[in-house]
């Protein structure tokens, strides 16, 4: 039974680090790390049973620290990246490593959970990210379509190219570059673009979003002052390959058009406080999701500038005379945009929100004080958009 209520997970300590499982297509898996200052940190494995709508969970030990930024491998369900805090002689270093979880963990688990099969299991380390020349990480973002081997972390003014070698048990560095500039220059996040062979990404750094090409690790184009204060979170439209959203504190979420980067295309100002993160949806690009410290989550239909801003586009064999009449008139048509949902699950700071890599209608939001909700997308809007 396919039902639109949301579906609550609450986890004991803090978190603000979530994931989809990216090479997981088949089961709806979430990753979330937890930030706990006095205990063992762990990752959650939530995997979703959308025909029961219930919540199956595994904890894996991540003793290294607390959790600031989780991502999964694209090419292998088993393997996964942290960047997590150290503390050494009074220092706080945020360090990044690449892990593996236990085999009988990488597939989706259909059990029903009883106590005894939730015994926590440990994390193996495939190999550190040595940051030691380059400060600290921000985030580590795998080539989107690669076979797992290739891998960009931020680490403060710096981008890290990385290479795993052979079972990914170590990371050589093949290239880099460092932003220049005055003042402590530090990258707040950044994603790789699924577009044009996957060379380039996007990167945040203060109010400036860049694009830098990965082969040359140069700057290809500079957004000053792409927002009023810091900028959170970047994603890229996964259909149209200039398209580039951005959120930040100054509450807003901008969409720029990265060939002419001079003014955004479409300005969204919904939340009353800083946004988190932005998201589209992998199949239906008008569909984002935001995540805010107002607790609020918002799905929009960003239409407008969607691969299909005059709707579906249906052949011609389909359509009797009348249908055709009609049909064309409503072409002619852009739809309009607007917020479709604002979802109130939160009494904290959304620090995540991400769509299913299995489910183009289900989406995962995690705040703060360790609440993870999953909502699905209104289903008379996915029928609009499928029919």
């Amino acid at each position: 039974m396919e039902d639109d209520a949301p579906v609550i997970y609450g986890l004991e300590f803090q978190a603000r680090a979530l994931t989809p499982q990216t090479a997981e297509t088949d089961a709806i898996r979430f990753l979330v790390g937890t930030q706990s200052l006095r205990y063992d940190n762990q990752i959650h494995i939530i995997d979703f049973d959308d025909e029961n709508n219930i919540i199956n969970k595994n904890v894996l030990l991540h003793q290294v620290g607390e959790i600031w930024h989780i991502s999964t491998s694209p090419a292998d369900k088993g393997v996964l990246s942290t960047c997590y805090n150290k503390t050494s002689d009074t220092k706080v270093m945020t360090c990044a490593a690449v892990w593996r979880m236990p085999k009988e963990l990488e597939s989706g688990s259909h059990e029903s959970p009883d106590d005894s099969s939730s015994n926590t299991q440990t994390l193996e380390l495939l190999c550190h990210l040595d940051n030691t020349a380059h400060g600290n990480m921000a985030c580590v973002m795998w080539e989107p379509m690669g076979d797992g081997k290739k891998i960009i972390s931020l680490a403060d003014n710096n981008i890290l190219l990385w290479d795993l070698q052979e079972s990914s048990s170590q990371a050589v560095l093949s290239s880099s570059a460092a932003l220049e500039g005055k003042g402590q220059l530090k990258f707040t996040s950044g994603r790789w673009s699924p577009h044009h062979n996957c060379t380039q990404i996007a990167t945040a750094n203060d109010t400036t979003v860049r694009g830098w090409d990965t082969r040359s690790m140069r700057q290809i184009y500079c957004i000053e002052n792409a927002h009023g204060q810091l900028v959170r979170d970047l994603d890229f439209n996964p259909n149209k390959q200039y398209y580039l959203a951005s959120c930040g504190d100054d509450c807003k979420v901008k969409f720029w058009d990265t060939r002419n980067v001079t003014e955004p295309v479409k300005t969204l100002e919904e939340h009353s406080h800083w946004v988190w993160n932005v998201r589209y949806n992998h199949s239906h690009d008008q569909l984002i999701l935001t995540g805010s410290s107002d607790s609020r989550v918002i799905l929009s239909n960003m239409v407008s500038i969607s691969s299909e801003p005059f709707g579906h586009m249906v052949d011609d064999d389909e359509l009797s005379d009348q249908e055709d009449q009609h049909q064309e008139e409503k072409i002619k048509e852009p739809l309009q945009d607007s917020v479709i949902a604002t979802y109130e699950e939160h009494e904290d700071s959304v620090y995540a929100v991400e769509w299913s890599s299995a489910d183009p209608w289900l989406f995962a939001s995690l705040s703060y004080d360790g609440r993870l909700v999953i909502n699905r997308v209104p289903r008379a809007l996915k029928y609009h958009i499928l029919l």
